[in-house]
């Protein structure tokens, strides 16, 4: 894969080539950015191009170096992830032996570090002495989704590298192209923050029938003589599906906006146009302060989810909420 081919994310490839041509690579890059945007691969083309012998600014995708990385045996890359919940100490001290050792090659060895904010404390101390006094030529590339949440003293050595969510029309036109369900596909990029995420979603066959029942619960909650408590039950808590509660309650978020949308003639801006029908229907029947405080609604719920609040409780609070 070279640059061309990785979807959006202009500035920080223009940042990264323009290294690679003034030749003025930097010992240490911070990948931030939301999760799915695309910042392994850049981080992996990256590597490729510092490696790759026939073009000054890409990867080839050809020459030996390129194809050593695409196969995922290159001595001079070491990949690093979260071993369990964290970065722990071991795997920094192992990673500096390994960088103990000059590449053969002549250029810098890299290593990419995924999920950096998980370091321990420890690990990132160690990381520290790493970045301020390498062995040998060294490239580090620290990837995550909280730059925040790292060291500052990590940040003030490392180049950022701003990542930002692709463009969602963008993302749609590629899965489309893929085969990927039209009414699926535009849920999803509004989702997720990249393609990949996009594609991980789509591959999940509760992810239709989440969908179908968050409308269902959606036209029912809004009605007189609302059924969607029961519906709840049946369709979410006896077949399982209630394992994605977080993702039935984002997809509301996406259906009370689409109700703006319609009040406000914004039809190109609909996610579910493909019940444009219902949604003309329903959108009228609250004001746009109501729509509002339905999707602060669904925000607070997810919110709940995430420290352990009782799902079916969360859910059955919600739904009497929007009745």
């Amino acid at each position: 894969m070279s640059f061309q081919q990785i979807m959006g994310q202009q500035a920080a490839k223009q940042m990264l080539q323009s290294s690679l041509r003034r030749q003025a690579i930097s010992h240490a890059y911070l990948f931030s950015g939301p999760a799915g945007s695309g910042q392994r691969k850049t981080a992996i083309t990256f590597a490729k191009a510092i490696f790759c012998t026939e073009l000054e600014d890409d990867a080839c995708g050809q020459c030996l170096e390129c194809r050593k990385v695409d196969h995922g045996n290159h001595p001079d890359l070491t990949m690093l992830a979260p071993d369990g919940n964290n970065i722990k100490i071991d795997q920094i001290r192992d990673l500096q032996r390994i960088f103990s050792y000059r590449s053969e090659a002549g250029h810098p060895k890299v290593y990419i570090i995924e999920q950096a904010e998980k370091m321990t404390v420890q690990a990132a101390n160690s990381l520290l002495k790493f970045l301020e006094e390498p062995q040998v030529p060294a490239v580090g590339i620290l990837i995550t989704d909280n730059g925040q949440a790292m060291l500052p003293t990590i940040r003030s050595r490392s180049q950022l590298v701003p990542f930002s969510a692709l463009n969602p029309d963008e993302m749609l036109q590629s899965l489309m192209e893929e085969g990927h369900p039209a009414n699926l596909a535009r849920s999803a990029v509004h989702l997720a923050s990249g393609l990949e995420a996009c594609r991980e979603i789509l591959q999940q066959n509760w992810f239709a029938e989440i969908r179908n029942v968050m409308l269902q619960l959606g036209k029912e909650s809004l009605g007189r003589g609302s059924t969607s408590l029961i519906s709840a039950q049946q369709k979410l808590f006896k077949t399982g599906l209630s394992e994605h509660l977080d993702m039935l309650l984002s997809l509301f978020h996406l259906w009370f906006r689409d109700m703006l949308y319609v009040q406000y003639g914004r039809h190109e801006h609909i996610v579910f146009i493909d019940q444009l029908d219902m949604l003309s229907q329903l959108a009228h029947t609250r004001s746009t302060e109501q729509w509002v405080s339905y999707m602060d609604l669904a925000a607070a719920c997810r919110k709940k989810l995430r420290f352990n609040v009782n799902g079916q409780l969360c859910l059955e609070q919600f739904l009497i909420g929007l009745a």
